[in-house]
């Protein structure tokens, strides 16, 4: 049981794979109790988000024009940037919301680290942004429970209707987003 709470707080903290990896492998290989592991898997998720915010945006600086990682710096430096710019476009005023659900809504790209960044670049206060990403990475955990718990019970028909859920959810957001767009 130590093993696998051990492996689910350190998949939790790794970029990308973060929660939404942890919690499905909690669930798939019976880490029990499941609210313990879940637990774990939020306090990874959030262990690196204060040192990503205070450092990570002045270590890419840095690193931007190193000859072995300076691609690689510069490409984090862009997608943070990039990723700033398109919450706050979106997000206007509701920047907190917007970060939280950023954060909250496992799809690729996003997620603590993410997000955390993008907040820096915004030059979101550090409190707020904890506050955001925190309820984010708890929306997430709650998010990735149920799929995966779905997904375990009812095996691919899970899965499918998982997908199914997903777009028709992406196809009502196009759907409202062009109504929107008509009456302004």
């Amino acid at each position: 049981m130590l093993k696998k709470m051990i492996l689910v707080g350190l998949i939790s903290m790794v970029p990308i794979i973060e929660l939404r990896g942890a919690i499905p492998y909690a669930v798939l290989w019976d880490a029990q109790p499941l609210w313990l592991a879940i637990l774990i898997a939020v306090i990874g998720n959030m262990i690196p988000v204060p040192f990503i915010y205070l450092f990570a945006r002045k270590i890419l600086v840095w690193g931007s024009d190193k000859p072995v990682i300076g691609k690689f710096f510069t490409f984090c430096l862009e997608k943070g940037e990039k990723g700033g710019k398109k919450l706050q476009e979106k997000a206007g005023q509701g920047l907190f919301v917007a970060l939280l659900l950023f954060v909250g809504i496992p799809l690729p790209g996003t997620g603590a680290w993410t997000g955390t960044l993008a907040a820096s670049f915004l030059n979101i206060d550090f409190k707020t942004s904890i506050i955001a990403v925190t309820l984010g990475v708890l929306l997430a955990g709650i998010i990735m429970t149920f799929g995966s718990k779905i997904v375990l019970i009812l095996g691919w028909f899970g899965v499918i209707l998982i997908i199914l859920i997903l777009v028709l959810i992406f196809v009502l957001s196009l759907i409202i987003k062009k109504k929107t767009k008509k009456t302004t």
